[in-house]
């Protein structure tokens, strides 16, 4: 393939996962990119990309997400972050008929329902989620009940049942739901909410092919691979989300920097998770890891089935942990959230870098006291992305 192939080129400020973009060529209409790859060797190498990398790939979903809500500021004059949504365009409250009361009445009982199961299962985020409006909030764990159900196909108790047909039928439900059409209470109050907020089915059906890469892959070669599982699994929680948190007016961020934020989160989450259950993983036979970067480093696949820490594993961490920072940086002073789940990392530091019998978490009271902290970074640190 000529080099001079037109891709899309993300610019980052600063060096993302140990790549630096630099952008030879600022055009529009002819775009190409080379990437010094800083190994765990020291040494450097240079390539130029002929074919597109995972974030190429991704930065598309992206720009097509940051394109939907643009279109919805322009015609509703702004998403505010203290919008008050008090209708929904699939179910009415202001319907005076006794149907449309019910309606109104099991909507809000799904909603509640989707809250009692973010409360439950994910307490951080439910934390995170008492800093918004009643109504953002709510639109916000019904997403969420719909990732974790995702998640529970591959990695719930029926998961040895699971099939690729199974996903098809899911993405079949999925499609209904967008349609107006859902299947549970879970379903319908998600419907009311992307129905509500312009949010796009593509995230949630990119969400599908990650359960399908689990069902067909325990291994990932480089770190390009796992990018783009990353951004399957968890970079698109933070896409699906942006429409509903909303973008303030006076925000001097543009909306793709807002939606490259929330997936730099997403991203950042994921690695935290795969860092923090090393060990879990081992012992199910999955290893999250590049394999490209543990060859780098000396680290065998039976090295990480045993589980020893040395200073060749901690060595290794380090490296890995330093990413995931940042790629939290990345999403910092967009998102409130972040703060609570880096802790994760500081953890994986304190316990000595043992993932593999012990697992990194982060105490409620540690937790109450970032609440605040986070959200005055989130409201009041200037923003610095363009």
């Amino acid at each position: 393939m000529a080099c001079n192939f037109a891709v899309r080129v993300i610019y980052y400020p600063k060096e993302i996962h140990g790549v630096s973009v630099l952008n030879t060529n600022r055009s529009r209409k002819s775009r190409f990119s080379c990437r010094v790859m800083k190994l765990s060797t020291g040494v450097s190498a240079v390539a130029a990309n002929p074919v597109r990398t995972s974030e190429e790939r991704v930065y598309e979903v992206v720009l097509k997400q940051a394109a939907l809500v643009r279109e919805e500021k322009r015609s509703s004059r702004g998403l505010c972050l203290d919008t008050k949504r008090t209708g929904s365009k699939s179910f009415d409250k202001s319907e005076n008929d006794d149907a449309g009361m019910k309606s109104w009445n099991l909507l809000n009982e799904a909603y509640d329902r989707c809250g009692e199961v973010c409360a439950e299962y994910a307490k951080t985020f439910y934390l995170g989620t008492l800093l918004m409006t009643p109504e953002r909030r709510r639109a916000v764990w019904a997403i969420y009940v719909w990732c974790r159900r995702t998640d529970e196909l591959v990695d719930g108790p029926n998961a040895s049942h699971i099939t690729p047909k199974a996903l098809d039928r899911w993405e079949k439900r999925l499609n209904d739901l967008f349609d107006g059409q859902p299947y549970d209470m879970y379903d319908a109050a998600l419907a009311d909410t992307v129905s509500t907020y312009p949010v796009d089915i593509q995230p949630f059906k990119d969400m599908i092919d990650g359960m399908r890469m689990d069902l067909k892959k325990s291994r990932y070669q480089t770190f390009d691979e796992l990018y783009l599982y990353c951004y399957y699994v968890a970079g698109t929680v933070g896409l699906m989300s942006v429409p509903v948190m909303g973008i303030a007016p006076e925000s001097k961020a543009t909306t793709e920097s807002v939606y490259s934020a929330a997936l730099a989160l997403g991203i950042a989450n994921q690695l935290t998770n795969i860092l923090r259950d090393v060990g879990e993983d081992a012992r199910r036979g999955r290893i999250y890891l590049p394999q490209e970067e543990l060859k780098l480093a000396g680290i065998t696949p039976e090295y990480i089935f045993k589980g020893k820490v040395t200073d060749k594993w901690r060595s290794f961490m380090k490296g890995q942990i330093k990413r995931a920072r940042m790629f939290f940086d990345e999403a910092e002073k967009v998102w409130a959230s972040l703060l609570l789940y880096k802790q994760i990392l500081d953890a994986i530091e304190a316990n000595d870098y043992d993932n593999f019998t012990k697992r990194a978490y982060v105490g409620k009271a540690k937790k109450l006291v970032s609440l605040p902290l986070a959200y005055s970074r989130a409201l009041f640190a200037p923003s610095t992305v363009r």
